[in-house]
Order: structure tokens, then sequence, then C-alpha cells
């Protein structure tokens, strides 16, 4: 990484890799794509290079993928020449960062399968036609074509020897065999700048990997291991390269390799460049606090340079940082906190080259954190406008209306830190105006402002106290008097408007800020609104007479002596005349309470009298009435009477009975208690028979006598008197006495005794009954039989004349219909009480008891109760319900299950003892009895009915849980059972006893583990038992946690030039699936470790790549989905020799082979059936160079370019994904593959079938059973 910015804004970052290229190894021919995904802020550039410094070759492409969100660089028809280490450099400002991939390009040369050459492959067309007659060309022609055309070529081109040229071929081949080294590509002379990095390679065939190759310059071996990285050899496939770093004129000779018994030779040319800058220094203007960055670039190296500010050279220090890139061709100078101080020229200085720019300030903006405020203020007040602004180190000038003002008496200035403030004394109407301060700071020609206006008003005064309203009584002073909250503003008095100039008994009188206004005596002329008038103050006040209430003595003597009379029903009117100022409170009293209005009563108030109208007077009315007039100067008391006259009240008291005989009845009363406000004159007495509604009257006696005699009375008979007064407004409410015999009295006879029934058919019911104990003091003279319908309360007499019996048949009755009977016995006095109704009957022919109940048995059970069934009796008549009884076991008194019979034929129990065994027994019942009862053969216990345990799997009780360690483990199950199950947790087959938490409920329990730990995985099984059966379910749990590191790392060497690794494997990676290994490597000389291989899931692995002479060592770490594990590294580090052994090679004439051939395929399309729903992947692998071209077809249709379809066509392997089939996607499907030589063509059938589609899918997978045998 190279960074550019020490302080990074927030907000912003260096560019990261989020997804890093990996390394790739592709044949000749092929394409190669390198993917990166970056991020940073702001966004990074990213460009691709060549470690080698060559161009990347023309055609290739460089893009940004806005779908998947990468940079690309894509390689097309790799050649050897395309090897190399690729750098994918990504920068912003901040910094830059590089990562380094490389690209391997294999031979393209295949094998061939020559069986299959045989049967599938027809010779090619030659060349030429014409004869060959040089027997080595024949040979050249021979060696390309397959064996079984030899004869036939030999003979197109006119060689009839053909044994013999067999013989040469084979001796040829074996020759060509032995070559130890074949040289593709001979070494290059070469060019390379100053201080630039030189490359020779070479292309070599070699049969022994493991050959050592020997660089030498100008003759004399490279001692490559003690170059110190000036020389360094690569491999890349085929590809043999040596690098020369730091080029300089001493390099410049020639360069040879000698490899077996070959040498290959090149010359390397240096070529010097002119010291030069490349970019001049430009001006640079920075914002006050940054940091300013001048950079510039040489075209080579130098030793000496030096950066200079104002011609003073710079050291590097906390203000100063100078940086050099690592080419050191790019300087950097960043000047750290600029102030104004920092302003001047920067030059960069080396040898005689001198580049100068000039570094320019930008002063930050004054800003005002308050600006003034516009200021309000009185005559002779104080004015002050204030601001704050955010630096303190400014120069301030104030004007107003444009034009500076100075400091003086009245203007006072002061400049505080970063606040400044005007403040304008004793202010007069002349300093009202716009005022302005003005900020400046030095190297900034800015002005920075703030204005606001300052309103000098005309001074008003504000009252402090106001008037209040006077009361006096006549003939008293009064006086008003205000507070202004200034002494020097006059104001004026005015009477209801007018001003007040010159008015007799009034005195204006004006002490400092109070102003007074005094009336001498109060009377009629000074009432009125008094107005207190100032500039910019008013206040009102009432002056009025405070006279208490009076009523002329001879008014209170007159009501006194003369009370108010009326008759009940008319209206009252009750006037009292006085003097009072204000007008007093008016209440009327009556005999103590006072009188409110209401819809008969209303109270007037006038200015000189109370009226008191009372409507509708009734006696009650009747009264003392007291007015009484208050105000707050007194109050006056006014007493008089009330009479309403009316008629008078009944007599008093109870009647008293002097005399109750058969010839004469005499009575005796009190006189009324109120006579109506007139004297009573008589009284009227009037009697009526009991039983009878019209009254008679019998007399009158004066008021005087309160006793009455009548014989107008026959023995034996009941009466009733009332008595009525009489007054001259008329009568009173009469006074009733209770009923009274004449003589001995008789009575109504008693109640006769319950009828009872006898006799029921379906016409007719006979009833008896017993005559009254009581005959009421005369014989029964009959019976009166009544019925009725039960249900109903209306009782019909059964005949029209009494019975004289106590027996009666009662018919025409209807049938089925259920009737109640009562009898009411008849004296002279006439009848008496009814009886008690009888016993309700059906009119209906008598009906059999019911017989035994069939079938009671039980139909289910809980805990609290248990549920009965059964069937109607055969014998009896038809029941109209059932009694139902019950016991517990441990008692033998039989108790009753419903207060009133079950109708139907089953029933339900509840309330029941859990577990308690219970007998029962049912009996049938109807209108004729109870039948026998049945008996339950055996107890029954209050439980559900006996059940094996069973799981509840509507719950989602998983059969697979993975937890990660640390969390926690709950499985809950739910379940049935009768009785409830015992239940027993397990783990890998032993009971559990461990961290775990286990509730248990009758159909639930729950497993908890709070933390779970590694060890907890495995398989648990939860055990359901009970009497009647047992069920278990198995739950197989996973506890994910960082994989433990593998152990034993070795390292060792198989292959020249590259490490083989091997460990023993982490138990988390052969137990999990998704768990693998990463390789990492690290250089001796640095920190920093690199990713070697990713997925590895065995525990041996051979890093390559390696440089020679350096030493690495190396990691493995064990990755799941949860993380990595703890490293395991190697303790020693491992050497990469670079010592070779000297050979010669002995370089034979190349002779170019053509490779070209027609497509193939070499695996077809098979037929397949995908279920709907699901993805299908067809696949097939074919042969062709130049590489061919691959076109998708589904029936005659190209989907080649078809979104909905997936495909990948890598290394002759073309495979096709259509996801999610659906019915549409079945059919006919090809691929075809051509190139300019030919073109081949494959196809198959896809069959999309639904879950349930059996016999569709048997009929395909019978299909391709057949093809295969065929």
């Amino acid at each position: 990484m190279i960074s550019r910015s020490v302080n990074i804004p927030p907000g912003e970052s260096i560019p990261e890799f989020v997804e890093k290229p990996h390394p790739l190894t592709a044949p000749e021919g092929d394409k190669a794509v390198f993917r990166a995904k970056v991020k940073g802020n702001p966004k990074p550039h990213v460009t691709w290079k060549r470690e080698s410094g060559i161009p990347i070759k023309e055609g290739s492409k460089m893009f940004f993928d806005s779908i998947n969100k990468e940079y690309v660089l894509k390689l097309e028809s790799l050649t050897s020449d395309d090897a190399d280490n690729y750098k994918c450099v990504v920068s912003n400002d901040h910094a830059d960062i590089i990562y380094t991939v490389s690209l391997i390009v294999a031979e393209g040369q295949e094998k061939l399968d020559f069986k299959k050459m045989l049967k599938k492959r027809g010779p090619p067309a030659p060349k030429k036609k014409e004869k060959v007659i040089d027997e080595k060309e024949m040979l050249q022609i021979l060696s390309k074509v397959p064996k079984k055309d030899f004869e036939k070529v030999c003979m197109e081109y006119g060689f009839t020897d053909f044994r013999g040229l067999l013989k040469k071929l084979k001796e040829m081949k074996k020759k060509v065999e032995v070559e130890a080294v074949k040289i593709l590509k001979p070494l290059e002379d070469v060019s390379a700048k100053v201080d630039t990095t030189a490359i020779f390679d070479t292309i070599l065939e070699l049969k022994d990997p493991n050959m050592k190759m020997i660089w030498s310059k100008d003759g004399e071996p490279l001692r490559l291991q003690y170059s110190l990285g000036k020389y360094d050899t690569k491999q890349m496939g085929t590809k043999f390269m040596l690098h020369i770093t730091n080029v300089t004129h001493s390099d410049m000779g020639v360069y040879s390799v000698l490899v077996g018994d070959k040498t290959l030779s090149a010359r390397l040319r240096v070529i010097d460049e002119p010291l030069k800058f490349l970019a001049d220094l430009k001006p640079l203007k920075i914002t006050e606090r940054q940091t300013a960055v001048f950079e510039i670039r040489l075209s080579k190296k130098v030793p000496n340079f030096a950066w200079k500010f104002n011609g003073k050279e710079l050291k590097r220090d906390e203000k100063y940082e100078i940086i050099t890139s690592e080419d050191g061709l790019t300087h950097t100078l960043k000047i750290k906190d600029v102030r104004p101080s920092d302003v001047g020229d920067v030059s960069f200085e080396t040898g005689d080259l001198i580049t100068k720019a000039e570094l320019l300030i930008q002063r930050t903006p004054i800003k005002f954190i308050r600006n003034l405020k516009n200021v309000r203020v009185k005559e002779k007040g104080k004015a002050c406008l204030e601001c704050e602004l955010t630096s303190k180190d400014v120069t301030l000038k104030w004007l107003k209306n444009g034009k500076v003002i100075e400091r003086s008496k009245k203007y006072t200035m002061t400049h505080e830190g970063k606040v400044a403030e005007l403040i304008i004394d004793d202010a007069e109407f002349g300093d009202s105006g716009e005022y302005m301060v003005v900020a400046m700071q030095e190297n900034d020609p800015t002005e920075y402002y703030s204005n606001a206006n300052v309103t000098v008003e005309e001074r008003f005064a504000t009252v402090k106290s106001g008037l209040s309203d006077v009361q006096g009584p006549t003939g008293s002073p009064a006086e008003l008097c205000v507070v202004l909250n200034d002494e020097r503003v006059e104001g004026v008095w005015l009477k209801d408007g007018k001003e007040i100039t010159d008015m007799r008994g009034i005195q204006i009188v004006k002490q400092g800020a109070v102003h007074k206004l005094i009336i001498d005596k109060m009377g009629e002329d000074f009432e009125g609104k008094y107005t207190f008038r100032a500039k910019g103050a008013e206040s009102e006040a009432t002056v009025s007479i405070a006279d208490p209430p009076v009523i002329d003595p001879s008014v209170l003597e007159a009501l006194a002596a003369h009370p108010v009379t009326v008759k009940a029903g008319q209206t009252a009117y009750i006037k009292v005349p006085f003097k009072a100022k204000p007008l007093p409170k008016v209440s009327w009293y009556k005999d103590g309470i006072e009188v409110t209005e209401e819809e008969r009563v209303t109270m007037e108030r006038a200015n000189d009298h109370a009226l008191l109208t009372i409507k509708h007077c009734v006696r009650e009315d009747s009264g003392s009435i007291m007015l009484k007039l208050k105000s707050d100067c007194g109050s006056a008391i006014a007493h008089l009477h009330l009479n309403v006259l009316d008629k008078p009240k009944p007599p008093q008291g109870k009647v008293e009975f002097l005399e109750k005989s058969g010839k004469c009845v005499k009575m005796k009363w009190k006189a009324p208690k109120d006579n109506g406000g007139k004297q009573v004159t008589h009284f009227i007495i009037e009697k009526k028979m009991v039983g009878k509604k019209s009254w008679i009257k019998v007399g009158e006696v004066e008021s005087k006598h309160t006793t009455f005699a009548t014989d107008k009375v026959e023995e034996g008979k009941a009466y009733q008197f009332r008595i009525l007064a009489v007054n001259s407004e008329g009568l009173s409410e009469p006074l009733e006495t209770e009923e009274i015999f004449a003589g001995e009295p008789i009575d109504p006879p008693g109640q006769a005794s319950q009828p009872q029934v006898t006799d029921v058919t379906k016409e007719a019911v006979t009833i008896t009954w017993n005559p009254p104990a009581q005959d009421g003091g005369s014989p029964v003279m009959g019976y009166i039989v009544e019925r009725r319908k039960k249900g109903s309360n209306l009782w019909v007499p059964v005949s029209k004349d009494p019975i004289q019996d106590t027996k009666c048949k009662v018919d025409g009755l209807l049938e089925d219909t259920e009737y109640e009977f009562r009898v009411i016995a008849v004296n002279r006095a006439g009848p008496g009480q009814p009886s008690s109704a009888s016993n309700s009957v059906v009119a209906r022919d008598p009906i059999k008891p019911p017989g035994l109940v069939k079938g009671l048995q039980v139909a289910d059970s809980s805990n609290s109760s248990i549920s009965l069934t059964w069937q109607q009796p055969d014998e009896g008549d038809p029941p109209s319900g059932y009694i139902l009884e019950m016991r517990a076991a441990d008692t033998k008194e039989w108790s009753k299950c419903t207060k009133i019979p079950i109708s139907g034929t089953s029933y339900t129990v509840g309330g029941l003892q859990e577990r308690q065994k219970y007998y029962f027994r049912i009996r049938a019942v109807n209108e004729a009895g109870v039948g026998e009862p049945i008996e339950l053969k055996n107890g029954v216990l209050a439980m559900p009915p006996p059940a094996p345990p069973k799981f509840d799997l509507s719950a989602r009780l998983k059969s697979h849980m993975v937890v990660r360690a640390g969390t926690a483990l709950c499985i809950h199950a739910s379940f049935t059972g009768s009785p409830p199950p015992t239940v027993v947790w397990q783990k890998d087959g032993l009971t559990t006893r461990g961290r775990e938490s286990i509730t248990k409920g009758k159909n639930h329990s729950q497993f908890l583990i709070h933390s779970t730990k590694r060890m907890d995985s495995g398989l648990y099984r939860i055990v359901l038992k009970n009497d009647f059966g047992e069920a278990h379910y198995d739950i197989h749990v996973k506890v994910a946690d960082f994989p433990r590191p593998p152990t034993n790392l070795h390292l060792y060497e198989e292959v020249p030039n590259t490490v083989s690794l091997k460990w023993d494997h982490s138990p988390d990676v052969k137990e999990d699936g998704g768990a693998h290994y990463v390789i990492l490597k690290r250089d001796t000389s640095t920190a920093t470790w690199y990713t070697a291989a990713e997925k590895v899931h065995s525990n041996k692995y051979t890093v390559t790549g390696l440089l020679p002479g350096r030493k690495y060592f190396f990691r493995v770490i064990a990755r799941n989905e949860i993380g990595d594990s703890d490293p395991l590294d190697s303790k020693d580090s491992w050497h990469i020799n670079k010592d070779k052994e000297l050979f010669h090679a002995k370089i034979k004439e190349y002779h170019e082979r053509d490779w070209r051939h027609a497509p193939r395929f070499i695996t077809p399309l098979k037929n397949h059936a995908a279920r709907r729903g699901h993805d299908c992947a067809m696949s097939c692998a074919f042969l062709g160079n130049p590489r061919p071209v691959v076109t998708l077809y589904k029936g005659n249709v190209n989907i080649t370019a078809n979104s909905k379809f997936w495909y990948n066509s890598t290394s002759g392997v073309c495979t096709l994904m259509i996801p999610t089939c659906t019915a549409k996607d079945s059919g006919d499907y090809s691929i075809l593959i051509e190139n300019e030589l030919g073109q081949e063509k494959c196809s198959c059938t896809l069959t999309v079938y639904d879950k349930d589609d059996k016999s569709l899918l048997d009929l395909v997978t019978d299909s391709l059973q057949r093809k295969h045998l065929m």
C-alpha cells in the first residue's frame, strides 16, 4: 500500500479489496478472466498492469461489471506470451493498493484417444495435391496422419515403398522421443532503460522437469543466490525467465542459459535517458488549516534532492512530511496545518534542475454566530447592539447609515474575544437608523458584515396604580387617586367624557407621579364616570352615592295591623315600598324559611318597592311573611301575615263506636285540626253496606257536637260510616270508619281440603275432598268446583250451581291435557277461600310404569367427567325421563346425578375426582311411576380412555437442529397419552445428567441447555412410556463452533521449487462436510501472510510458485461457516534452493506441428427427468482446435442468449442449467459445436414431472433403461 493522506476526513477511507482476484491456469487458445471487488471513499479507480512492465496485449478487455459490482480483466485467445504476474492497482485520493496474481498458460496439445479417433474421425484432406519427391517431406506428412491412412496417403503422393517409409518413420519418432530438451522459443535480445527491469524468456519442452538450468553473463555463471534480488529466475509452465532489476550500464552484455546439452544466448542493451522533470510544480491554493501536497515526478532516480520554502531547505518534522515512492521517481512534500505564515514559494532542486510553485492560502471565511438584532429604545434610554463571530483575530469598525462612527461619550465600543458590542447612551430621536459592524482579517480582502436597525421611540407613561371605584353616603368627602411611572408626564381629568376645568366642589392635585381628584361633599351632581388621561396612559373609575335601605314606619305599622287575606285558588299580591341607593338585595321569608321562585311564586324588585306574588293560593300558604332588604350600606326588615281561606280539614282521629247492636250504632270523633280560616258550621254523617259502592246520608250535627247515633241498621249486616266537616267555603274530605257489624257477625266458611284424584280416563276425572273445619257461624250450603289447564291462571267452574256432595266427576275434558282442580265452600255469608290445587293429572287412560333400561355403557371419560349412554326399555309404556344415580367406590349411598329426570339417552357426569372409581345405575320413569334400576357391572375410573403415548408432530418438532456454540439449545416436545406417560431424555443412548434443565407437564416436556458447547452435539432421544405403550423421537443436534486446529505439520520436498505440507486432520473437518483448510505462506523478510490455497479438504497440499533463494514459513487453518481455527504454523522456515547443475544442450531444428482438427463430442448429452420446481443441469464434453463456438437450441429455437437458461463452456466442457423447471421446459435440447474445420451436434430430451406423478416417472425411467440397454 502507498499512502497519500495522513489525516483522512471522517466518512472517507482508503481503498480495500472486498474480493481479491485469484491466480489462474489456462491452456493456450482459451481465455482468462480476473475479477476483483473493491470499496473505498472516494470511489477507487482500478487499473491492470503486467509485473514485467510489458503492456497488456491488444484486444484484452478491462471493464466494470455493474451487475456483479466487479472490475474485470478479460484476456482472449491466450498464448505463452501472456503468462506473467498481473497487478490489480486500486487508487483513490488517500492511498494505492496493489495485489499481484499469476497467470500460467499451459500448452494447448491435447491427449488424443486414438480408439475414438479410429471410430469417429475421417482422414484430413491433404494440404497439397501435387506429387512429393522429397522423402523428408513425405515423412513429415505421415507423422501428422493416423496410421490406418498411411498407405492411402503414400499412394496419393506417388510413394510405393510403403514399408520402408513406415520403418524410417518409426526411427524418426524414436529419435524425437530421445531428445531431452526441445526449444519452442529461443532467447531474444532485450533493450531496457536505466533503473527498470529487463526480462529474458524462453519456452522449452523438458523431458525431465527436474533438469537444472544455469544462467551466465559473458560466460560467467550468475550467482543468483547472492545477488540480493538483482537476478531472479521464474518459471511459468514451459516458460523460463530471468529478471534483472534496477538495470545499469554495467549490466550490458551477452546472457546465456545452459539446459541439458543446449545453450541459448541473447544480448542486453541498456538505454540511458537524461534527467528531467516529467511535470513541473504547479501553484497551489489551500484552505487554511488544511494540508498542502506538492508532488514532482522525475524521469529517473536521483541520489540527492532538496525541498525548499522561500529559499530555505526543509527538513522532515511534524510540520513537513517528505515522501519518496518505491521506484524513487515520485517525490511528495506535505505541509500540514497551513497558516498565513506558510504563504510563499515552494521549490524542488536536484543537481542543476529546479522547479518552483507558489503556495497561496484561502482564509477561512468569517461567520457571525450571533448577528446584530434590531433594537427599539425609548427616548433618553440606552441601546445595546451585540454580535458574536467565529474568530477573535479580526479588525472591526462600526457604521451608522453608511458612515463610520468613532468612540465618544455617546458611543461605547467593546471587543472581547469573539464578542463585539456597541452601546448608545441617552438615546435621542436622531440616533435612529441602520447600524453595521464590518469584520476584516489578514490575507483576506473580503469584508464580512452584519447590520441592524435602532429605533428611538417617544416616551409614554404607564399606569403604575390605577383609579378605583368610590362609593359614599350623601354629604361625605370622596377622593380619586392614580400613580404613573414617570413624574414628568402631565395628565387631565374627565367626567363622563368631558374635561373638568372649573367645577365647584372638586379639587385637582399633582404630587410628583401621583395625581388626585378630591370631592368635598358627595351629592347626585358628582355621580358619574371619571377618567384620568396622560400620554400613553389612561385610567377610569366610577363615583356613586351609597345610602342604606329605609322602609317608612307608617308602612310597617299598616302591614303588622292588617294581614293579607285571600281565598284558596286566588292570587296574593304583597307589595312593600322602600328607599335605597344602590338598590338592595331583596329576600322574602315565610315562617322563617326563605322563599324561592317557582311556578306559583314570583319576586320582583323596582327602584322604590318590592313585590311578592303567589298564584293559586292554598291553605298551606298562610303564615308569617318577612321582607329583608340588604346592601353594602345597611339593611331593613318588614313583617306581615298572609291568611288563605279554604274548606276545613277532615275530622280528626279514629272514629270510636260507643254502641254496635242490631238496633243501634253510636259513634264519636274529634273536631278538624284546621277549620280552613272560617268557623265549622256542622258535620254530615253517611253510611254504606259492605260490598256496596253508594253512600247514604243518615244525619247532621252542629259543630259543637262530635257524637252521632243511628238505628237504621240490620242485625248481622256489615256497615261502614264516614263524617264530613262543613264551613262557609265548603265540605272537608271525609273521615271513614272501619267495617263493623250490627250485632254478632257471620263469616264465610273456611278452606276445604286439597282435592284428591280417585279415577282418571281420557274424558273425565273423579275427585273427592273433605268439608272445611270452620263453617263461619252458618252451615255450609254447597261447594263450587273449579278446574284449569296446567300453566294457566284462569279457573273455570265445572257447574252452574254449588255441588252438595264432597265428590265430583268432572267430564268434558280434552284427551292428553293436564288439569288441576280446587273446591270453594259456600254459606249464608258467601263463598269462602279456595282450597289448594290438586295434583296435576293428564286426561288419559291409565298407563304402565316403564321396564328395565337397556345397554347402559361408558361412552367417554376424562379426569373430571364420565359420559354414559343407554337405550329405551322394551317393556312398559315409554318413559318420560331417566333417573341416573352414582356412588363412589368408598361409599354405599346412591345419589342422583340430576335434580330432574334426564330427557335423553346420554349424559355426562362432571365434577368428579381424578382417578376415583365410580358406580352407576339408572331407572326409567313416566307418569305411571318409576321402573326397576339397572346397574353398570363394573366401576369406572375418572380418567381419559387408555391410550399409548403419541408425539404431536403438528408442534413442528424438528428432527435435525444446528445451534451455534454459546447459544441456547431448546427442544420442546408435545405429546398425548392416557395415563400421562413418563418422559426420559437420552443423549447418544444414555440418560442425560448434565447441564440441561428439563421441565415436564402432562402433555409436554422441554429440554434446555442455556449455553451449548461442542460436546453437546449428538443424537437426542425423547422416550415416552405408560401402561399401554411406548414411543420415542430422535433429534440430531449439531453444535457448530470455531473448528479445532489441525496438528503435526510436516514439510518436505517432492518436486523441486515446491513444498509439500502434510498434517493431522482437525476432527471438525472430518465430521463437517462444509469445513476445509486454508494454506498460507509468508516470506521470512516480511510479516504479511499470503493465501496459497483455499478450500483444501485433504490433509496434504503442495505449494507452488515459490521464489528460489527465499525462505518461507507456512500456516494451516481450519475453516467452517462459523470462522477460523487457531493457526498451525511451521516451526522452522523452508529454504528454496537456487543452485543448478551445469549441463550442455544440443539445439535441434524445431519443426512446427499442425494441431488443428474438426470439433467432436467425447461425451454427448443424456436424457433427463426433473421434478417441477427443481433445477436441471445437463453437460457434455467435446474436443476441437481452434476452439469451437457453442450454440444452444430448444427444438429449433436458439436459446444461447436467453436469460432464462444459464450455460458455461470451459476447457471443453459445456453445462446447461435450467433453474426451477416448469412443464413448459419439457422438450428436446441440442448443442451445436463448430469451427473452421467442421461442426457436430448432439441432442437430449427433458421431461418435467410433478411430485405425485409416479406413473410418468416410471415411464421415463423405463425409457431411459431401454435406451441404455440398447
